[in-house]
């Protein structure tokens, strides 16, 4: 507000007035300003939360090796809090207009509904019954996948390489449930499932990395507290972008004084700069072309597009991965530099492991971008081969693309779990009802990808690595173990990236013994795959058992 001059002297001249002069009367108030006044002077009623935690309880059994098993189910949701603002975020609310910033204080913190299915053994006594959290990653999907899947008691079936016909989707006893060697709590990520978020700013609250985590952390602390699970040995198993969060919980708890017995990932990505991008708009940036041709070779050697194609798929995968690392990372490395020659040379060695004409990769600066590789492969016959798992193919959307439109594997098998877990969820689970069940949600590329390693004093602007949150989690509780799976036909997450990770944790050599390594003929959801899941099965169990004692 501005004061003339005029008003300036006349407020001096009020000033000067002798004490003896009578002093001005107080203004008066409109009734609406006299209450806006007294709410302002009284304490605000604490916030009445968003959401209320439930619970569904079931019984059933399952039947693994032979042997049947009979559980609790447990079908429900925790609440969990929004961490308090930093204060960078507290400085932009001190620049806030008064009426926006009563406006939103008058809403709510945010809060997220995190639903969970919990089974628990009968008559196995908490106290040395291993628990293992299980969740899947996007970021923004369930963990139906590995629900209906892979561990739960209750299996979709879904077709080999090619798509799995509609409905009536047949579900049956899941021999491969992990139940045999330990509890299981499957977990959605807030804002998928069932799993829900409300109040202010709720999406900047949960839709990030370390957010994420700090959420996990919460709902895995609530839970031990509200089952008496405290001394059990306990495991965190992530798949996709949930080993991104596993490694990251594997701290995040240690930190709340829970040592976890192991983690287990599964087509891990714990360092995003080993992700592929366009060459045009990252140049200079090859170690992600490295890590993929793996799979590349891997998939071509499996469609039959390798010359000479060798009988055994490691033996040829060696061989690959030797030249990745070295013959043609140097050549990457090089950039404007490598000559003519020495171009043609390392083309046709490409051509010869990937299956890609050598004009094609001359083309591409020996650079082969994220979905080119799925849309060429088999191009002159109109066909696209899978991202998550390159053994299945479809019908290329548009055979005029640069990349692959969509994924077959994805189009070939989702419905079919989607509809087996609504089914189940709200037959046999007893849960859901007047509630969508939302598979995934859109915001991978709303996502905070900032992260704040444990040497770092704030978050740092650049693609997440964990790497640094496991080695503190490893060197800080040496006895943690923990074991990396992967499929060799995995485009999302090359199996390579997974190895090349482990060889850059920073640990000494004797806690670097506690990583161990298995991979499959399978793609990124290994269980899709029936001889694959019949053997992640029985290695998860021996994991579980060796590290636990578990009986």
């Amino acid at each position: 507000m501005l004061i003339t001059i005029a008003a300036f002297l006349a407020t001096q001249a009020v000033a000067a007035t002798p004490a003896a002069a009578e002093p001005p009367k107080a203004e008066a108030q409109t009734p609406a300003a006299a209450s806006a006044a007294k709410a302002k002077s009284e304490p605000k009623e604490p916030t009445k939360p968003i959401f209320t935690p439930n619970e569904v309880k079931s019984t059933g059994s399952a039947t693994v090796g032979g042997r049947r098993i009979a559980y609790q189910a447990m079908a429900g949701t925790l609440v969990v809090h929004a961490k308090d603002w930093d204060d960078t975020e507290a400085l932009e609310d001190a620049a806030t207009p008064d009426k926006k910033k009563d406006d939103e204080d008058d809403k709510p913190k945010a809060e997220a509904s995190m639903f969970y299915t919990a089974y628990f053994k009968n008559g196995a006594p908490a106290a040395n019954r291993p628990i293992t959290f299980l969740f899947n990653g996007g970021p923004g999907s369930s963990t139906v996948w590995l629900h209906m899947g892979a561990f739960g008691p209750r299996r979709v079936v879904t077709a080999e390489q090619r798509h799995t016909p509609a409905a009536p989707y047949t579900v049956v006893n899941n021999d491969q449930s992990l139940l045999d060697a330990s509890d299981l709590v499957f977990i959605d990520a807030p804002g998928t499932g069932f799993s829900r978020v409300a109040g202010k700013d709720k999406e900047k609250s949960f839709y990030g990395v370390d957010q994420d985590i700090d959420a996990f952390t919460q709902f895995i602390t609530q839970f031990l507290s509200k089952y008496g699970r405290w001394n059990s040995p306990k495991y965190v198993f992530g798949e996709s972008y949930g080993t991104m969060r596993g490694a990251g919980l594997a701290l995040a708890l240690q930190n709340k004084d829970v040592d976890l017995n192991g983690l287990i990932l599964l087509s891990d990505i714990l360092n995003w700069d080993l992700l592929p991008d366009d060459p045009q708009i990252n140049p200079g940036i090859d170690l992600p072309y490295v890590v993929a041709l793996p799979t590349y070779a891997a998939t071509a050697w499996y469609h039959n597009r390798v010359g000479n194609r060798p009988a055994d798929l490691q033996t040829f995968l060696a061989e690959v991965e030797a030249f990745a690392t070295g013959e043609y990372a140097q050549a990457l490395i090089k950039g404007n530099d490598l000559g003519a020659d020495e171009r043609q040379r390392v083309a046709a060695k490409l051509a010869t492991y990937t299956g890609l004409p050598v004009a094609y990769l001359l083309k591409t600066n020996l650079r082969i971008e994220y979905g080119a590789f799925q849309k060429e492969l088999m191009t002159e016959q109109d066909t696209t081969v899978g991202t998550l798992d390159t053994r299945f193919v479809g019908v290329t959307l548009d055979p005029l693309s640069k990349v692959a439109s969509y994924d077959p594997q994805s189009a070939a098998i989702s419905a079919a779990y989607v509809a087996a877990f609504n089914d189940y969820a709200r037959g046999t689970l007893r849960y859901g009802e007047g509630t969508e069940f939302k598979s995934g949600i859109p915001i991978y590329s709303k996502w905070d990808y900032k992260h704040q390693p444990p040497t770092a004093d704030k978050p740092l602007i650049a693609l997440p690595n964990v790497l640094p949150d496991l080695a503190v989690a490893m060197k800080t509780n040496p006895d943690l173990k923990v074991m990396v799976n992967g499929g060799y036909y995995d485009v999302s997450t090359p199996y390579f990236a997974g190895k090349f990770e482990m060889r850059h944790l920073p640990v000494p050599a004797n806690i670097l013994s506690n990583v161990e390594y298995h991979y499959y003929e399978s793609g990124h959801m290994v269980y899709a795959h029936q001889p694959s899941l019949v053997a992640i099965h029985d290695n998860v169990a021996d994991f579980i058992r060796r590290t636990s004692g578990a009986r």
